[in-house]
């Protein structure tokens, strides 16, 4: 399992995603160039986190929903002050603990969706990631074009602007469960499914066993 600093690791590789500007109001085209630019750099990370559960080989099995500036939303963001902690399953058995830090709703697919917003309560209590905030979730396609296990969302504090959020789900990511056993991921709650198919984003990973079956 992760220890806690490898935690921590683990943590600033998957909120490099986090890195760049909101792509929301940007012309089509560049909100399609920073999509790019960042699942390049996601891509690239495997590759220089020494904790990584894939090598130079491994990325080839790497997938990805086509970009869709369609799945770039902006939500309206309620703050929850309720401090009651979450105590979020993982794939290993255990919990980690966080906080409801608000809800987000956005209309999507013509439908209006929400997502709770949790804080790290572990992350909270050091400086450096004390704004890191988390999404995860499910929707339609676990299972059939995503992994089963659910996908991830990152984002900081300051990209609340006004009560209002950009969500990308471009920019959703699998857990490292994804691809290889010994690791603890949190387990979207119920809370977070979303009864839609959202085709963006990372798709389900192809191990190089599965490739060659094909």
């Amino acid at each position: 399992m992760l220890t806690s600093l490898n935690y921590i690791k683990h943590t600033i590789f998957c909120c490099l995603l986090i890195l760049f500007p909101a792509t929301y109001g940007l012309s089509a085209q560049t909100q399609m160039d920073v999509i790019l630019e960042k699942r390049a750099n996601y891509i690239s990370a495997f590759l220089t986190d020494e904790n990584s559960p894939l090598d130079s080989a491994g990325i080839l099995g790497l997938r990805f929903f086509e970009p869709d500036t369609n799945y770039i939303v902006e939500a309206t963001f309620e703050y929850v002050n309720d401090t009651s902690i979450i105590e979020m399953p993982t794939s290993s058995g255990k919990r980690k603990q966080y906080v409801v830090y608000g809800i987000a709703r956005f209309p999507i697919q013509d439908t209006v969706l929400q997502l709770q917003v949790y804080q790290s309560l572990r992350l909270r209590k050091m400086e450096a990631y004390a704004d890191y905030l988390f999404i995860p979730f499910n929707d339609f396609t676990n299972n059939l074009t995503t992994y089963g296990g659910g996908r991830y969302i990152d984002l900081k504090q300051a990209d609340i602007v006004e009560d209002r959020l950009t969500i990308d789900f471009n920019s959703c990511y699998n857990p490292y469960c994804a691809y290889a056993n010994g690791y603890s991921c949190p387990v979207p709650p119920i809370e977070n499914y979303l009864p839609v198919y959202i085709e963006a984003g990372e798709k389900m990973y192809v191990s190089a066993e599965d490739t060659d079956q094909h």
